[in-house]
């Protein structure tokens, strides 16, 4: 059993069951500014969770590439990882009754567990005395999830598996999901919801015992590694509320279960790190490092591992490693990997042994995902991984050094640490804490706000999950993101596309094909094209129709999407026509006033342009 052979089998396995395979999202979100990355399979359908009907209908599936910079923290154990492939399907309202066609309308508990155990039993031929499940307890006016504890005794009897000890039951900090994580957290309006999920046991005890976790009973959820979560089926039904919670209009499926973790399932290896997807990597870094992958060493190069294929995928998505928001989390995967090789092999690693773990990387990526070319992605990577690398390790020993020979750090000097020498101060803390010794974040944090080296939306990023401001200036600037590239191709031409953007309240950054510097008259002339359009106060609508019928209408689809049936197009009077998700004004004359800040040249034929609206 292959990556590439469970991600066929899963998209197939819900296509025969009614469902429609949509896009992978970018793993740099588009046009959202309240979060730096993808992290699930869900985020781009949350509109369609609280009602929005989807183009493609009620069932979707996709395997979605995500990122959790949350997670960073935990890596080094045999089952976590930053970046991974979300296996999702969803169910967009409820069931459908007796006398409706119930391929096509909405399914919830009774479908989604059956399948999900079907799946793994008969197409991927794990062992169902393996699995184990857990239910949501109930929370406040919540209820406790019998009916799906009721449809997992029915499952495992029908594989005639023993349910002692089968079905566990957690709160809401194991089986409650949100984008904000447990209901105290959720803002107002957001959606969540119970969840149950499958665990695989890999039934060897001294994995527990050798754990840090061996004085505490083992159980499914135990952190130890002998059980691992490969899915979670989430039934999104309820809706924060001032009040606590309200049922939604209809009720969801939303699911997601990691490859990396179904592939060492359907393997029976525990340790990812040693499945196809990653092996060929340690090796590789084995032959750098010349160490090898035992105990000692275990965690590093599972550090290493995982933060550079993260940064493989963060670049491709027109990230480079800056100072704030998605290039600052670039920096401080790059970096740190830099320093996990230092450590093992005692000296800087030749960018050659970098170059040599981004190549098997893409290797054993394209295998799985068609749309990567491992020649031509590496021409893009390479560049950015080296002058990074380089650039870090002419400071390193000497950070290095301050580090291993101070006491606990105050705050000046650990931001003395970032200024001087790049050391990102998670990085800073963690090395000390490795001694035994401690950072005061709280004085770095005010050196941080003093110096105004960063912006207050980097600090979102470095420390608080990366969340920015939303707002109506973002939905302008996201109408104004429409006007702006349909200028581009008047001036510049039709072949001129965009490849990316990010628009917070403060600024609009607009990323596009082209491959010289714009002069001062086509910069003026794009400004005074979309001020022109905000002067006519064109009418903005959204109209849903077939993707054929969009082309004939000669709209642009952007990100070179998988779009599938229908689509949204939204329409800018008579000016502009794109596929988009939304949302925007009602009426161009809202934006007031567009004005360009700078370009900047992003390489490879790629520019980039700030702008602001002035509302």
């Amino acid at each position: 059993m292959t990556a590439q052979d469970i991600v066929s089998k899963y998209i197939k396995f819900f296509e025969d069951r009614g469902h429609k395979e949509i896009v992978n999202s970018s793993l740099v979100p588009e046009n959202d500014p309240t979060t730096l990355f993808t992290s699930s399979g869900m985020q781009p359908l949350v509109p369609y969770l609280l009602g929005e009907p989807h183009p493609q209908g009620t069932r979707l599936v996709n395997a979605q590439n995500s990122f959790r910079s949350q997670d960073i923290e935990e890596i080094g154990d045999n089952r976590h990882t930053t970046f991974f492939r979300m296996m999702g399907n969803w169910s967009l309202g409820d069931p459908a009754s007796p006398d409706e066609n119930a391929s096509q309308g909405g399914y919830f508990k009774k479908e989604q567990l059956p399948w999900f155990f079907e799946f793994l039993t008969n197409e991927l031929g794990i062992d169902p005395s393996k699995l184990y499940v857990s239910c949501f307890v109930g929370f406040n006016n919540i209820p406790k999830d019998t009916e799906s504890e009721e449809i997992w005794k029915e499952l495992f009897k029908s594989k005639n598996v023993n349910l002692e000890g089968r079905i566990s039951f957690y709160g809401v900090d194991k089986n409650w999901w949100s984008r904000s994580g447990v209901p105290d957290k959720m803002p107002v309006g957001e959606p969540g919801g119970p969840d149950s999920e499958v665990f695989y046991d890999f039934n060897d005890p001294k994995i527990h015992e050798t754990s840090a976790f061996k004085d505490e009973k083992c159980h499914i959820n135990c952190d130890c590694g002998r059980y691992m979560e490969i899915g979670n089926s989430v039934f999104m039904q309820y809706q924060k509320s001032a009040g606590g919670f309200e049922e939604l209009p209809q009720k969801n499926v939303d699911f997601g279960g990691g490859l990396e973790r179904l592939l060492a399932a359907a393997t029976n290896e525990q340790d990812i790190f040693k499945t196809e997807l990653y092996s060929p990597v340690i090796k590789t870094i084995e032959k750098a490092t010349n160490k090898k992958y035992d105990d000692e060493n275990k965690a590093s190069m599972r550090v290493i591992a995982d933060h550079l294929k993260a940064s493989v995928f963060i670049i491709l998505a027109g990230v480079k490693p800056a100072n704030k928001e998605q290039g600052y989390v670039l920096r401080r995967l790059l970096r740190r990997s830099v320093v996990k090789m230092y450590q093992l092999a005692d000296i800087m690693a030749p960018i050659d042994a970098f170059n040599l773990i981004v190549e098997e990387i893409l290797a054993i990526e394209e295998k799985v995902d068609t749309r990567l070319e491992k020649k031509r992605d590496f021409e893009i990577v390479k560049p950015v991984v080296q002058e990074e690398i380089q650039r870090f390790g002419r400071s390193l020993e000497k950070g290095l050094k301050m580090i291993e020979t101070t006491t606990d750090l105050t705050g000046k000097e650990a931001f003395d640490l970032y200024q001087t020498f790049g050391f990102p101060v998670e990085i800073t803390v963690e090395l000390m804490a490795q001694k035994g010794k401690k950072v005061n974040l709280d004085e770095f944090m005010a050196e941080f706000e003093k110096h105004k080296e960063l912006s207050r939306s980097a600090s979102a990023g470095m420390f608080r999950g990366g969340l920015v401001d939303s707002g109506e200036k973002t939905v302008a600037g996201h109408t104004a993101t429409h006007l702006l590239h349909q200028a581009l191709k008047d001036t510049l031409g039709e072949k001129v596309n965009q490849i990316g953007s990010n628009i917070t309240d403060e600024r609009i950054r607009f990323d596009f094909n082209y491959g010289e510097k714009l002069t001062e008259e086509q910069l003026k002339q794009i400004e005074d094209t979309v001020n022109s359009k905000i002067k006519e106060n064109l009418k903005v609508e959204m109209k849903m129709m077939s993707l054929n019928e969009a082309r004939r209408l000669g709209a642009i689809g952007l990100f070179d999407a998988k779009y599938q049936d229908n689509v949204k197009v939204y329409l800018v009077g008579n000016y502009s026509k794109e596929i988009c998700g939304g949302p925007h004004v009602e009426n161009t004359g809202t934006l007031k006033n567009f004005k360009i800040i700078k370009q900047e040249n992003i390489g490879h034929g790629q520019k980039r342009i700030y702008a602001k609206v002035q509302q």
